[in-house]
């Protein structure tokens, strides 16, 4: 590391004012940033004196989410073969290898086109780049379906980092979630893509892994069989490990408590806020269920749907629960 070190200080005199590089100082600076604690000190006094910085901030809910997608890809390729009726003959290596093919590609193009206009907006404004997007890249493809086509994607991450935080002055100054914003910008724009029971499973092989289901093959999640009034086809263990239709990251309660942990033993995220979206939730479906309203278990409000990713993950956000 120490040669790479030697190696950015001797090139950096390039990228600074008067330098060759100039007009690429920003993108090198957030290359730098990336490898290194930023040597710069703040020019005001701070709010709150700590010694953790954004960037390790960013670093340990991407470690958090870990646990989420990797048994979302898991579990998109154990859906594929369950649903294909080859699920006993296949292998571990097949069934996550489908999964790993078939989320890949979002990753990559969430961050991508994120990253990407990041990058361009840094270098028009003349601004550092901020480390705000590596949580968001790897969020929003865990709360969209397995089905979503990749441009539509594409768009809805144009839109959440341009509309929902580069226009209030980047990280730290925007007002929306910008996962929740790219996951609305779908759900309103692309309804259909997003809902119903056709999004859930993928249904094309990849390079020879996996099984291409029929056209017209349809997998309601449990949650929307409860909806539609009938009894779900997991079970409740099921649901709790994850061996559900879903979002990508968001069908495995084990996973995202596994996070949890995460984000509490680091003391990013507060068990206050966490607790209280969860003690709402409960209520709430405790109330309905005692009115007649709705015949779904206060405990199937919890495990079942995003809620847990969204109490975890979501509510924890610097911008949704913010501390200044």
């Amino acid at each position: 590391m120490s040669a790479l070190r030697n190696y950015l200080n001797k090139i950096k005199p390039n990228f600074q004012k008067g330098g060759k590089l100039h007009a690429f100082e920003s993108v090198f600076d957030g290359f730098e940033s990336f490898l290194y604690v930023p040597n710069t000190t703040a020019k005001s006094g701070a709010s709150i004196h700590d010694s953790i910085d954004s960037k390790r901030i960013m670093s340990f809910v991407v470690i958090a989410l870990i646990p989420a997608l990797l048994f979302g890809m898991y579990n998109v390729g154990y859906q594929n073969f369950k649903a294909a009726g080859t699920l006993d003959a296949a292998s571990f290596i097949e069934v996550f290898g489908f999964g790993f093919l078939a989320v890949l590609p979002k990753l990559l193009v969430s961050y991508i086109v994120g990253l990407g206009i990041e990058f361009a907006w840094a270098q028009w404004k003349h601004e550092e780049i901020q480390e705000g997007y590596l949580v968001s890249g790897i969020i929003i493809p865990l709360i969209i379906p397995i089905s979503t086509p990749l441009w539509m994607l594409a768009l809805a991450c144009a839109f959440a980092v341009i509309f929902c935080k580069e226009i209030f002055g980047g990280t730290g100054m925007n007002i929306f979630n910008v996962a929740v914003g790219a996951r609305m910008f779908l759900f309103f724009s692309y309804p259909l893509a997003m809902s119903g029971d056709k999004v859930w499973v993928a249904k094309d092989a990849i390079f020879g892994l996996g099984n291409t289901l029929p056209d017209g093959f349809t997998a309601a999640t449990p949650l929307g069989q409860l909806a539609q009034g009938s009894m779900p086809s997991a079970s409740l263990c099921d649901s709790i490990i994850g061996f559900i239709p879903g979002c990508i990251g968001e069908t495995s309660v084990i996973a995202i408590a596994i996070g949890a942990i995460i984000l509490l033993w680091t003391g990013i995220a507060s068990w206050k806020t966490m607790g209280s979206v969860f003690a709402g939730g409960i209520v709430m479906a405790l109330i309905f269920q005692a009115l007649g309203m709705t015949p779904i278990a206060w405990y199937e409000h919890i495990v079942l749907g995003g809620f847990c990713f969204g109490a975890v993950f979501m509510a924890t956000d610097p911008v949704t629960s913010a501390r200044t």
